[in-house]
């Protein structure tokens, strides 16, 4: 798959609570949506996780820690005793409910873990459920190894898809010539399990000698958004490129998608990381951002609430410090656009089982996007 160009955005400007302006028809754009921002939790700092109960209550994660359950305007602290690593850009990280949530009552967290032998932390796939505000009957799925005190790249973002596998992120670490492209360690990985934290049969590498089998694609940074596609079931990830590179994926079985040997980014510093851009045998990301936009959180609208948005994908930026909705045409990015320019840091966007767009923004909390 060819890398899609670098495209112009539409700019939308935000005045007051009032957002998106309509493209220029003349100039055959895709129309835009105008919408009123509706502020739904406020004070959240970090609100790295959402998911939305059957009842229409949500629960939260705070990256410092806290999981809270907001119900009538009220946030409940779900207390746990997680042995969290918090350093970085580790925490309390992403959370997701069982496609039986309703029949079964388990919730699947992502964390950094300081469980191990060595200090610091790595990330850790846990299930619980909850009862009278306490996570109980915790169950440890995954725990990447080793630890490291690095503060960096732990990737975390949880999705099931359509045959009910639980797919989760783990960021490289930040030991880049090491882990991502060694099926034998953990880092800069997607895995794949069953929803037990079994590892399915066909996964890719089961039968690899010293292979991590839970591995289903490799050669990633630092994939921090993560979305099943909702007509073909495709799971779909972007990750953190270094300066420059950040990338939108179409994840497939056992496939290379290149990192470090292949990137579009350079070093923070300027220098080179790699001359190659591609290499036989390795994948080429759906779009590339240069400059990065340091994207996080990532959902398809197919919600009749945003009848012009149908199919998009909408991913924060937190270095811009906007919403981003890119048309996707024929597979690749045929059109960008700039929502809640300025608004903040956007940690993460999902479509709610109300039909509304929710944006967590750091900072300030998590606001609701309606169709005026």
């Amino acid at each position: 798959m060819k890398k899609s160009a670098i495209l112009p955005y539409l700019f939308v400007v935000m005045l007051s609570s009032s957002c998106a302006q309509t493209a220029d028809k003349s100039n055959n754009l895709p129309e835009s949506i105008d919408f009123t921002v509706v502020p739904v939790v406020d004070n959240i700092q970090n609100p790295w996780g959402m998911a939305f109960l059957p009842n229409g209550t949500i629960l939260i994660s705070e990256k410092s820690g806290k999981l809270i359950h907001f119900h009538d305007g009220n946030r409940i602290e779900i207390s746990h005793d997680l042995p969290l690593y918090v350093r970085g850009q580790g925490g309390f990280l992403d959370i997701e409910l069982h496609p039986d949530y309703p029949k079964n009552g388990w919730i699947y967290f992502s964390y950094s873990s300081t469980e191990g032998k060595e200090k610091g932390g790595n990330t850790a796939i846990i299930r619980a459920k909850i009862d009278n505000n306490k996570l109980i009957d915790r169950q440890l799925l995954y725990k990447a190894l080793p630890n490291t005190t690095k503060g960096h790249h732990f990737g975390s973002r949880l999705e099931f898809d359509k045959d009910g596998y639980l797919y989760f992120s783990v960021g490289d670490r930040g030991n880049r010539d090491v882990n991502p492209q060694n099926i034998k360690r953990d880092g800069g990985k997607i895995y794949r399990i069953h929803d037990d934290g079994s590892i399915p049969n066909d996964n890719p590498f089961v039968n690899e000698s010293g292979a991590k089998t839970a591995i289903y694609s490799y050669g990633h940074r630092n994939p921090q958004g993560m979305t099943m596609h909702p007509i073909t079931g495709a799971i779909w990830e972007h990750e953190h490129g270094p300066r420059g590179g950040d990338e939108i994926n179409i994840i497939r079985k056992g496939k290379n998608f290149g990192w470090p040997v292949i990137t579009y980014g350079i070093n923070y510093s300027g220098t080179k990381i790699t001359d190659e851009k591609s290499r036989p045998g390795m994948e080429q990301p759906v779009y590339q951002w240069t400059p990065s936009i340091a994207p996080s959180g990532m959902t398809f609208v197919n919600s009749d609430k945003y009848p012009d948005w149908q199919g998009n994908l909408l991913v924060g930026s937190l270095a811009f410090q906007y919403l981003e909705r890119l048309v996707i045409t024929d597979g690749q990015v045929s059109y960008r656009e700039k929502l809640l320019d300025g608004l903040g840091r956007v940690r993460n966007v999902r479509q709610g089982p109300d039909g509304f767009i929710y944006v967590g923004i750091e900072g300030k909390g998590i606001v609701r996007l309606e169709p005026k």
